[in-house]
């Protein structure tokens, strides 16, 4: 491609007027050569040109990069599409000191199908290659990923073997054949065509579109049962469970329905942050996350520019519609290049109101919870318009206490903990079972983050620790996620593996497996981590431990306090009811007037009476029955 190079910083100005009025992309050097600035242009020297107007008109930052500047280099393209893909690449080789730039030096992972083989794999890879294959991701939350995984090679039999085929076709099924994970296509047993039609399948649940598959499904059990193959009918039951699962797992966000991806900003200071919400069929898949250098100086539109580019120009799996905070200048472009990447439609809006305005402003919300926990302590963050959202949290703009720094040494957490959540169940041989929810932030009780849940689900009528934590924690954080509240630093159970595990799921069900999570066992006041075999012991005297045994006793005492109530509630209640002639109405209103059976009992026969639905006669068979038969106390 031509280039041209202007090697006098005097003449640049002069220079620019003769660039040729052609799309291409443009680099600033300084004088060593190093590339300071990479711009793009649908005309090169109107563009290169507007560098140099009065400075009157420029920015300090477009001032400071012309006095650094000694060279500009150019490189002419046929269209300003090439030139859009060129300039991000050049970005992401030289990382200019004055271009925004995606702080990505991860390789997360995909899920890649690899549909250009005759019989596909399906397998985990942090490798985009041009081959042909179906890449889904990246992936920020590993956790979602694997347990998408394994759900789909547990309803399907794909093969995992590295044969060529059908160039290198073994001499028998291997040992997944006589488990009943892989149909042996290798050895004839299934066609080429029947392993396609589940590839097929398989693209689009990954896709996020699993009601056309369970339609598919349930017509195809359907069939084999009209034809008495109840063997088949039996494993394509299996699979439409597992779809369910695996939909289930999923956070509704949008009822109703749609393909879309949502981008939120979160600013502080000199680094931003961008989350993509990932949704499909009205249900949220996942999110990712990137984060900007460079942006001090630059407006929300730009930030949004250099996300979408980042997010999109080599993405394969793109919706039809992408949700923003704010226009961009190169908006337009960007949708023609990736509406033909896409093969369809694809649109970029800023939504003004309702449902897909509250989205962006959940994905900002993310967005600021994630530039929090990048920073150690909570902020507040930033609605799209620049509006800040809630009053500042305690220790904020103060150094974080010796026991977060402590947790965050024995946990190894990438920030002081500061914002401690922890949840706990209390239930008496099954009844009244209730849960709680506390909230210490750097150590002192907030009140008004404190949460009580009772029970709701039971499985066969026994108590279940495990099943009644996941659904206190899976009702907290869906509920607390859909209203876009602030996240806590860490998650504390109190209970062992087990409750761990139950916690987990509904974390991950409700797309919060990204937050740090352990485990405090009363006992031996072992501290349980996710995915690590041994339980963590520290010193008694730790200022790490005291704060997970304070954040524990204090969701304990709550929870208990909780189930004494319901259980006194239920107690003294029952003592009315028993009396002939006191309904359940008669019972409320009483206990609506004098709010206690104490004070009932207190009472004298005429304020009884003179209380809706009771007369004299009724008054006095009430004080009789109740000084008759006192309760006795209840609770330990």
């Amino acid at each position: 491609m031509p280039a041209q190079q202007m090697e006098h910083p005097d003449a640049l100005r002069a220079q620019a007027a003769g660039l040729p009025a052609r799309p291409g992309v443009y680099l600033f050097r300084n004088e060593a050569g190093e590339v300071l600035y990479v711009g793009k242009a649908k005309s090169l020297r109107s563009r290169v040109r507007s560098y140099f107007a009065s400075d009157a008109s420029r920015s300090l930052k477009i001032r400071e990069l012309v006095r650094r500047s000694r060279r500009i280099e150019t490189i002419v393209l046929d269209s300003e599409a090439e030139a859009l893909l060129l300039e991000w690449n050049l970005i992401k080789e030289h990382a200019p000191h004055f271009n925004v730039q995606l702080r990505d030096d991860k390789s997360y992972p995909y899920i890649k199908v690899t549909v250009g083989e005759p019989f596909p794999r399906v397998f985990v890879t942090r490798r985009l290659e041009r081959d042909g294959s179906r890449y889904f991701g990246p992936f920020t939350d590993v956790g979602p990923m694997r347990s998408a995984l394994r759900m789909i090679k547990k309803v399907y039999h794909v093969r995992s073997c590295r044969y060529d085929m059908p160039r290198e076709m073994p001499e028998r099924p291997c040992l997944d054949y006589h488990i009943g994970r892989c149909k042996a296509p290798c050895a004839g047993y299934q066609t080429r065509a029947e392993y396609r039609a589940m590839i097929d399948e398989i693209v689009s649940v990954l896709s996020g579109h699993t009601s056309p598959v369970k339609k598919a499904v349930r017509e195809r059990m359907e069939e084999a049962s009209s034809r008495l193959d109840f063997e088949r009918a039996a494993e394509l039951r299996d699979v439409l469970s597992g779809l369910r699962a695996l939909e289930r797992r999923r956070t509704a966000v949008d009822f109703r329905g749609g393909d879309r991806d949502v981008l939120g900003v979160g600013r502080e200071g000199a680094t931003a942050c961008g989350v993509l919400l990932r949704v499909r069929e009205g249900r949220l898949l996942g999110r990712e996350i990137h984060f900007l250098r460079n942006v001090e100086a630059e407006a929300l539109p730009a930030l949004v520019e250099a996300l979408v580019k980042g997010f999109y120009l080599r993405r394969e799996d793109l919706p039809g519609s992408l949700l923003v905070p704010a226009t961009f200048e190169d908006m337009e472009l960007v949708e023609e290049y990736l509406s033909l990447r896409r093969d369809g439609p694809f649109e970029i809006r800023v939504p003004q109101r309702g449902t897909s305005r509250r989205l962006v402003e959940l994905a900002a919300q993310n967005a600021g919870h994630v530039l929090g926990q990048e920073a150690g302590r909570p902020r507040p963050t930033r609605r799209p318009d620049g509006d800040r959202e809630g009053g500042e949290t305690a220790g904020e703009g103060r150094a974080a206490p010796a026991p977060a720094r402590a947790l965050q040494e024995a946990l190894d957490l990438p920030a002081p903990p500061r914002a401690l959540l922890c949840f706990d169940i209390s239930t008496l041989q099954g009844s009244d079972s209730v849960g709680s929810a506390v909230w210490l932030q750097d150590g002192q009780a907030r009140k008004q983050e404190y949460r009580r849940f009772r029970i709701r689900e039971f499985h066969d009528d026994l108590p279940d620790d495990y099943a009644m934590m996941q659904e206190v924690v899976g009702r907290y954080f869906e509920r607390r996620v859909r209203e876009g509240k602030a996240l806590p630093d860490l998650v504390v159970i109190d209970g062992g593996k087990g409750q761990l595990g139950a916690a987990r799921q509904a974390m991950e069900a409700a797309g919060v497996s990204d937050l740090p999570v352990v485990a405090l066992a009363k006992r031996e006041e072992e501290v349980f981590r996710p995915d690590v075999g041994e339980p963590l012991r520290l010193e008694r005297r730790s200022p790490a431990l005291h704060w997970l045994q304070r954040v524990r006793d204090e969701a304990h005492r709550f929870a208990l306090t909780y189930n004494r109530t319901l259980r006194r509630r239920r107690t003294l209640r029952s003592r009315l009811s028993e009396i002939p002639g006191v309904g359940p109405a008669r019972e409320q209103e009483l206990l609506r007037r004098f709010g206690s059976v104490d004070s009932v009992r207190a009472a004298s026969a005429e304020a009884l009476a003179a209380t809706p639905g009771i007369g004299d006669r009724l008054a006095r068979r009430i004080l009789v029955e109740l000084k008759a038969g006192r309760e006795e106390p209840v609770g330990p």
